[in-house]
């Protein structure tokens, strides 16, 4: 029986764009977006333990293990099966900034949440798992769908979209945006036209289009002017705009030369990185139908 899984990648996404068109009477607010998966990823290893414990092997700053998502995932898991007895050692390697609107916190979660479904055999298909995704956060359906998404709702109402096979330069302005702080502020604009997934470019446009925008860009940038530098800048080689909550900012090119000849100019302030479209999720074969 197989009992690791060792370099298993939970890779970032970006928001080519994000309207907020409304708000539920329950507070949280709908949202419309396109989710785009990169490869750039955080690495875990899983084992599976014999003494009914779940335990995170290495320190992350500021995350204590019993809030790590990572952890409740496999809490979760385990409650949901109804199997007290399952246990698992879980290493985190971060690549991903934290408060950086790449989803790296869901995207760990949720591979998470695919590995131990594997090695404890607990038997959930996609759907199950992406329904004990969303009750870790918003963004963890997402990855559990297996490929890029047109994404409605509060972000769990996912259609399959085909992207642009391009680049991304993405800059991280060295600041973590707090997502309440974005939500609850009086200036978000909250009524934005809805739009229907036939509106959104399709891939062999995408790059060149200006599709939508990011309403939370004009909060995070107000509250973090860091943000705004980065927009402004990488805006000189494209259409810049900030992915999720913030605080990455990101810009797309048809090819990895144009990539690399932007990073080349990047002020030494901030930190730059080049990534991938992918199409899939790089676990994609282990989610069950």
């Amino acid at each position: 029986m197989t009992v690791t899984l060792n370099a298993c990648p939970a890779p970032a996404k970006l928001n080519l764009f994000l309207h907020v068109t409304g708000r539920r009477a329950d507070g949280y607010h709908l949202l419309q977006s396109a989710f785009q998966l990169i490869d750039r990823c955080d690495s875990l290893d899983f084992s599976v333990r014999e003494d009914g414990r779940i335990v995170r092997t290495n320190d992350i700053p500021r995350v204590p293990p019993e809030s790590d998502l990572v952890v409740r995932a496999a809490h979760l898991l385990r409650e949901t099966a109804g199997r007290p007895d399952l246990g698992a050692s879980i290493t985190v390697e971060k690549r991903l900034p934290m408060g950086g609107g790449l989803g790296g916190g869901s995207s760990d979660a949720a591979t998470t949440l695919l590995a131990l479904n594997h090695l404890w055999k607990t038997g959930f298909k996609r759907q199950e798992l992406m329904d004990i995704g969303l009750k870790l956060g918003a963004d963890v359906p997402f990855f559990l769908f297996g490929r890029n998404a047109f994404a409605e709702g509060v972000g769990e109402t996912l259609s399959p979209l085909e992207t642009a096979n391009c680049w991304y330069v993405v800059i991280e302005p060295g600041v973590s945006v707090p997502t309440a702080i974005i939500f609850s502020s009086s200036e978000l604009t909250r009524d934005t036209k809805v739009v229907r997934i036939t509106d959104f470019p399709d891939a062999t446009n995408q790059i060149a289009s200006n599709f939508g925008r990011n309403d939370l860009e004009i909060v995070a940038t107000r509250h973090f002017p860091q943000i705004a530098e980065a927009i402004d800048w990488l805006g000189k080689f494209g259409k810049a705009r900030m992915t999720g909550s913030g605080a990455c900012v990101f810009c797309a090119f048809d090819h990895e030369q144009q990539a690399d000849e932007v990073l080349k100019q990047l002020p030494s302030r901030w930190n730059g990185w080049k990534a991938k479209a992918m199409q899939e999720h790089p676990l994609a074969h282990l989610l069950p139908s």
